[in-house]
């Protein structure tokens, strides 16, 4: 069994380092030495893409496991008098998932903490916040940033229109939950800890294996376009959150999931069971799913005829886009599942 302290310690260490789409700079830095420090060949690239290369033992061929490490938030539309910021979604975030509390603007120069304010509740119907009570939900247009900064004092941290909005550092530590780890952007980041483990687990696969922790994919799977198209690969798997909801048949807990088609498409049902029957070697059982309203990495580049085979690998995810939840066991076993997949000739 994989460790679970120590991978909810690598998943903890990804969250807190916020990594919001396109201003990604500080996840980057942190996985740069991670990698580094695993004694594996790492590189940014031009898309903000962080990969790693474990080289295989054939001279031919290669295959690319993506987890994207950027997250949702929002992003500065206007920057108002008396240090009210107004924030439009980055990603699909809502503002009824953070509620009030406190989030961080990344300003060029200086990271400013505010409050996201949806205004006050002892009111009637002369105010816009009664609709929100009893109506409608809370919207990005209805809410604001508080932050008491004076404009000179936004203008020198270095918040502008474009500056990115991400939950507090001390709103987003995750949780224990007996064998389970709950936090804010599990999505993507338990997926980016995968890619680390197998970067420590690997020695010599099959063929040369590309783990890629991929640029702006909440916004349009921006860095893995970019990637797939410079790159000749055989087969791209994506790793992802598989969100719980009644219409999908998928348990919680320790089985991972295969996608078999979400919003861009059909996955690659040869690669499908080729990662099926490294399951079986496990005895582990996965679930199988179609999905609305999703998309990864693996299908959006197969949609755009970037690879010609894809996967999306996941692991069953709680509030998904919101405070997350997922079993350890189910994140470990995507690890072990990759393993066994990448040194099978």
């Amino acid at each position: 069994m994989w460790n679970y302290e120590h991978l909810f310690k690598n998943i903890e260490e990804l969250v807190m380092h916020h990594s919001p789409s396109g201003a990604e700079a500080e996840i980057n830095q942190y996985l740069m030495q991670r990698f580094a420090a695993l004694g594996v060949e790492v590189w940014h690239d031009r898309a903000d893409n962080i990969i790693a290369k474990i080289p295989g033992k054939n001279l031919s061929g290669a295959i690319a496991i993506t987890a994207h490490k950027d997250e949702i938030g929002a992003i500065v539309k206007t920057v108002g008098d008396k240090g009210r910021i107004e924030v439009r979604k980055l990603g699909g975030a809502y503002p009824w998932v953070y509620g009030e509390g406190v989030v961080d603007l990344l300003g060029d120069n200086e990271t400013i903490s505010g409050i996201l304010s949806f205004g006050s509740r002892h009111v009637s119907h002369e105010s816009p916040q009664q609709v929100q009570q009893e109506k409608t939900s809370v919207k990005w247009e209805n809410v604001w940033v508080e932050t008491k900064c004076t404009s000179a004092e936004l203008e020198a941290a270095g918040v502008r229109a474009g500056t990115r909005m991400v939950v507090g550092k001390h709103r987003k530590r995750p949780v224990r939950l007996k064998n389970y780890v709950a936090s804010y952007t599990l999505d993507n980041k338990a997926s980016v800890a995968i890619l680390l483990a197998l970067a420590e687990k690997l020695k010599q696969p099959a063929v040369d294996v590309y783990l890629v922790a991929s640029a702006k994919e909440e916004v349009g799977a921006i860095g893995a376009l970019f990637f797939t198209q410079h790159q000749r690969l055989d087969a791209l798997i994506a790793l992802e959150i598989c969100p719980l909801a009644l219409e999908y048949p998928i348990e919680d807990g320790e089985s991972p999931v295969i996608l078999s088609q979400d919003s861009y498409g059909i996955y690659d049902e040869t690669l499908n069971g080729q990662l099926r029957d490294c399951a079986k070697q496990l005895n582990l059982p996965v679930q199988l799913a179609i999905l609305s309203k999703f998309g990864s990495d693996a299908s959006i580049a197969m949609k755009f005829g970037h690879v010609a085979r894809a996967a999306c690998l996941a692991f069953p995810t709680q509030n998904t886009h919101g405070y997350e939840i997922a079993h350890l066991g189910a994140i470990a076993n995507c690890i072990n599942l990759l393993e066994i997949f990448c040194n099978t000739p």
